[in-house]
């Protein structure tokens, strides 16, 4: 079926625009398509109406045979194309085919188009083309509206997940900022505890408070401080201020830290004060050094930079009081050793020259440690004629020590009055000390000479025994069993013990400071004394006694660090002339 109209104005078209819809209904376009053909050809009539003269709309209805091989559908031919006559003759033709799934009957076909009842039906038929087409895009607005709100709520939550993920980052980054400002922090004061402790360790290790104030700067400069000068006062109490900035002189009179700079440099528990004269321009710390009594001195540090850490200024002062405590010891420590010291050369007697022996003592008092005061040696003449030499230890040290050696000292003189045998007089000693310092303990040797005797009469109580040389140079340790040792709870009666002596014989006596070596004991000791007595002659025994004493301590404490008193005390039985 083919159906021709030649459109001039308006009404052909309306005509030619209802008859293509009814066509399209008829033939089972589906309404969509319907709908787009009309909007289609009407949009297209109106240009052909704009552009004037005669147009030709040609509607074909093919059947299945001659347009595709799927029986019972067809298709819908529209061309439009201008007539010779037209203003726009010569253009291209226009042409749309759409699908049509049912043929339908010619009488359907060809109804004509003018009739009121096909036209009422064919405006009907477009108006509900028109209205699904309408619903179509309702439903298409509303699902692009929901798909507007769903990608504007993704929107929103990329939004918000973009805020969090900002968020988090920031207190990710504020608590990595955090721990690593809690790391440093932890590190600088282990740092700090750290160098107060070796710093500690350093000055307490000396019992020298000029090694200790020597000491300080070294430990100070350049990490804590560029310059440092400690300031002790006189020990009558004297402070002399000109040459000390006035900051250092305030903090001697408060006992409180003071800071001397140009700007405060608040810091924790120190005073703030105005530059210094001496040096405006410096910063300067000032830390008192107390000590119980009264403060010791002070120390005035400058900083390493422009200014000190907070924490820094707190360890600084921790140890300036430290340094302040060490440097009390030391001071206490040498006061008292010098005392002890003088007190135990003091009492140590000036030996005798009886006839017939050599008498060459010596005594050197510890080097490390308070150690002094102990050991003491002797020798007086008894009423018969007798030399009564002796060497003892008390246990302890210090100006005690001393003290009870001072007084041993004294009842062995007085024993030895009434005469008695080197045991008796230490069998009394000992019963005088267990009464007179139960707390205190004491060894000793006693050796008795006499010029009308060749014997000679020894006793020793828990003390290291005698070594005897005998003129032809055989060297023997008196080793016979001794005493206890004085002053323990213990009722004892010490023996004596002879041995003859020939002229040339040489007797050493002793203290434990001498042969005695903490990795060693005290048996290789005693050994090695004997072995250098039996490299003297006789000769050189007899002439310089002395200097004999001199060339035993030499190569006995060439290794000893003299952490004890020593003792030692020769005897030389002369050979007559």
């Amino acid at each position: 079926m083919t159906r021709i109209w030649h459109i001039t104005d308006t009404t052909d078209a309306a005509q030619a625009r209802i008859t293509t819809a009814r066509l399209a209904a008829a033939y089972g376009v589906p309404p969509l398509e319907r709908a787009r053909l009309a909007a289609t050809l009407g949009a297209q009539l109106r240009l052909c109406l704009a552009k004037g003269g005669t147009w030709r709309l040609t509607l074909e209805a093919a059947t299945a045979s001659r347009a595709t091989p799927e029986a019972g559908a067809g298709v819908l031919h529209a061309v439009l194309t201008p007539s010779r006559d037209a203003a726009a003759a010569g253009e291209p033709p226009w042409r749309v085919t759409v699908p049509c799934p049912e043929a339908v009957p010619a009488a359907d076909v060809d109804a004509p188009a003018d009739d009121p009842a096909t036209l009422a039906e064919a405006l009907l038929g477009a108006d509900e083309d028109t209205a699904l087409v309408l619903d179509r895009l309702t439903e298409q607005e509303a699902l692009v509206d929901f798909h507007r709100e769903e990608l504007h709520q993704t929107n929103q939550g990329v939004v918000a997940l973009h805020a969090e993920l900002d968020a988090a980052g920031r207190a990710q980054r504020e608590a990595f900022a955090a721990e690593r400002k809690a790391r440093t922090e932890a590190e600088n004061a282990r740092r700090r505890l750290t160098f107060l402790a070796d710093a500690s360790a350093v000055l307490t290790a000396s019992l020298d408070h000029h090694e200790i104030v020597r000491r300080l700067p070294e430990l100070l400069v350049p990490e804590y401080a560029a310059s440092v000068d400690v300031w002790l006062f006189d020990q009558d109490g004297d402070r002399p201020g000109p040459a000390h900035a006035a900051a250092a002189v305030i903090a001697a009179r408060t006992g409180r830290p003071q800071y001397a700079a140009p700007r405060p440099g608040c810091l924790p528990g120190v005073d703030d004060q105005p530059p210094s004269a001496l040096d405006p321009e410096r910063a300067l710390l000032c830390i008192p050094m107390p000590t119980r009594q009264a403060p010791l001195g002070v120390v005035t540090l400058s900083p390493p930079g422009e200014r000190w850490d907070p924490d820094d200024a707190v360890m600084l002062i921790e140890l300036a009081r430290r340094a302040s405590t060490a440097i009390d010891h030391a001071q206490r420590y040498q006061h008292n050793r010098d005392i002890a010291e003088t007190l135990q050369r003091a009492l140590l007697t000036e030996l005798p020259a009886p006839p017939g022996l050599g008498l060459a003592a010596r005594y050197l008092p510890a080097t490390h440690g308070l150690n002094i005061g102990g050991d003491w040696y002797d020798a007086f003449r008894q009423p018969d004629g007798g030399v009564i030499v002796v060497v003892g230890d008390v246990t302890g040290h210090g100006l005690r020590a001393a003290v009870m050696m001072s007084q041993l000292r004294t009842a062995l003189r007085a024993y030895a009055v009434d005469g008695g045998s080197p045991g008796r007089l230490l069998t009394r000693l000992h019963t005088f000390l267990h009464h007179l310092q139960p707390d205190l303990f004491a060894t000793a040797v006693i050796a008795r000479f006499h010029p009308d005797d060749p014997t000679m009469t020894w006793a020793a109580a828990g003390h290291p025994p005698p070594v005897l040389r005998t003129p032809d140079g055989r060297v023997q340790t008196l080793d016979a069993k001794p005493g206890a040792m004085l002053g323990i709870p213990l009722k004892q009666e010490i023996a004596d013990h002879t041995v003859r002596l020939a002229p040339g014989s040489t007797l050493a006596l002793y203290t434990d400071g001498l042969v005695e070596r903490r990795a060693l004991g005290i048996d290789p000791g005693i050994t090695r004394l004997a072995e250098v007595l039996g490299s003297f002659g006789s000769a050189e025994l007899e002439a310089d006694l002395e200097g004999s004493a001199d060339g035993i301590l030499r190569p006995l404490l060439s290794d000893s660090e003299r952490d004890d008193d020593v003792c030692l005390l020769l005897c030389h039985l002369r050979v007559p002339r």
